[in-house]
């Protein structure tokens, strides 16, 4: 302190604060360094502490690091419209240690997840990504650089949910392309079409569902909420398998709900009935059927982690949280009433997609699976959920009924 006191560098009211003449700058991949213009130097080390320092985290959302036309880098505010050549990261400088993860829970938004993250190099896929907290979702992801394909049914709808992505950033990479899980044949197709691009894919999130629909059969002759909910998505996964693992780490993330607890998938010798899964019309009840498929969510997840998580895919389902109003039960007019009705105690959409975002990215998930998660936290599923045996028959009579409707799909 006596050399700096002799320097006339202690007379600042905090050890951080940099002595006149000095500027404290940082380059492209986030270190600090220190600039006197009285000597014209320039050094790692804080000139009053001898610290080095970097920035903490990627910039912060809706910023992005540019070059001008005499090669410095700039950084522009997309939502404040300005631009300036201080990085924003320096007012977040920390010194080279370990942050511990952040902690969630049901008011997070999906935004507030990816804070600071830079996806440019992640490929995502969303079932059913044209409204709701699908919707929110891919959003979520193309606005932090992301290329994000939404896997629609409905093209027109698709086009629309991309429009508006783009327009809230004008380089969000985002594209819709036709998917419709009620058809195997359509799902097949996409499958190859997705291969044709030749790109990897990071993330998978079957969120795509139906409810509280009334009773009708696919093309293939399942009952439609079974096919849609869960049996679209397992061909989806054996389809695209090969790509998910040349592009490990990769994760797949599962859509279920808590109502999978209100159900039963067994027969009396303990096996998947698919007479439940499939009812016929005197059987069903739109509920149950949503209730049982859900339930196969939750198995699903866990067989497919078993399975592919030695080669780097792992897969994780979840609960988006209680009472969100979304168009999910358009179907049915009562449940719409009720739903109106508690809309101003509802989630957002946002905060509706953040358990998905949080499982797609948290770093602390990397090469784990086979779990379930609700509000951003880990919780327990129902007991028949845990059940390695259900998880296992389901699997195949999953693979016997895509194999009866199929030529040559490959089991995983």
């Amino acid at each position: 302190m006596a050399a700096l006191k002799y320097a006339g560098m202690d007379d600042t009211d905090s050890d951080d604060e940099l002595p006149p003449g000095w500027e404290e700058r940082s380059t492209k991949d986030g270190w600090v360094y220190y600039a006197n213009h009285d000597e014209m130097k320039t050094q790692w080390e804080h000139p009053k502490t001898g610290k080095k320092k970097r920035c903490a985290g990627d910039l912060p959302y809706g910023w992005e690091q540019e070059t001008d036309e005499k090669g410095q880098t700039l950084y522009v505010d997309h939502i404040n419209k300005r631009t300036t050549y201080f990085d924003p990261r320096q007012a977040f400088t920390v010194e080279d240690v370990v942050v511990k993860p952040k902690r969630y829970d049901g008011n997070t938004a999906a935004l507030e997840i990816l804070q600071g993250r830079d996806l440019s190099d992640k490929v995502v896929l969303i079932t059913g990504g044209n409204s709701g907290i699908g919707f929110e979702t891919a959003k979520s992801f193309a606005l932090h650089g992301a290329h994000v394909i939404l896997a629609c049914r409905n093209l027109s709808l698709a086009s629309k949910a991309v429009s508006a992505i783009q327009q809230e950033w004008h380089k969000a990479r985002v594209e819709a392309m036709m998917c419709n899980l009620a058809s195997l044949r359509s799902v097949r197709e996409f499958a190859e079409s997705f291969k044709a691009k030749k790109l990897p894919l990071h993330i998978l999130i079957c969120n795509a569902a139906v409810c509280t629909q009334p009773w009708s059969l696919t093309e293939d002759n399942l009952e439609s909420t079974f096919q849609i909910c869960h049996l679209g998505h397992f061909l989806l996964v054996q389809c695209l398998q090969d790509v998910l693992r040349r592009s490990s780490p990769a994760r797949v993330v599962v859509v279920s709900s808590e109502s999978h607890r209100f159900t039963d998938l067994l027969d009396s010798c303990g096996k998947v009935d698919l007479a439940l899964l499939s009812p016929s019309r005197k059987d069903y009840w739109s509920m149950l059927a949503y209730n049982r498929a859900k339930l196969c969510n939750i198995l699903f997840s866990n067989e497919l982690n078993r399975r592919l998580s030695p080669h780097g895919v792992t897969c994780n389902a979840l609960h988006p949280g209680n009472m969100m109003y979304t168009s999910i039960h358009r179907s049915w007019w009562l449940m719409t009433f009720l739903f109106t009705l508690a809309r101003p105690f509802t989630k957002s959409m946002q905060q509706g997609a953040a358990t998905t975002v949080y499982c797609a990215v948290a770093p602390e998930l990397e090469g784990l699976g086979g779990m379930y998660f609700n509000n951003c936290f880990r919780c327990l599923p129902s007991i028949q959920a845990q059940d390695h045996s259900s998880a296992a028959s389901l699997w195949e009579l999953s693979e016997r009924l895509v194999a009866e409707r199929s030529v040559g799909i490959q089991a995983l």
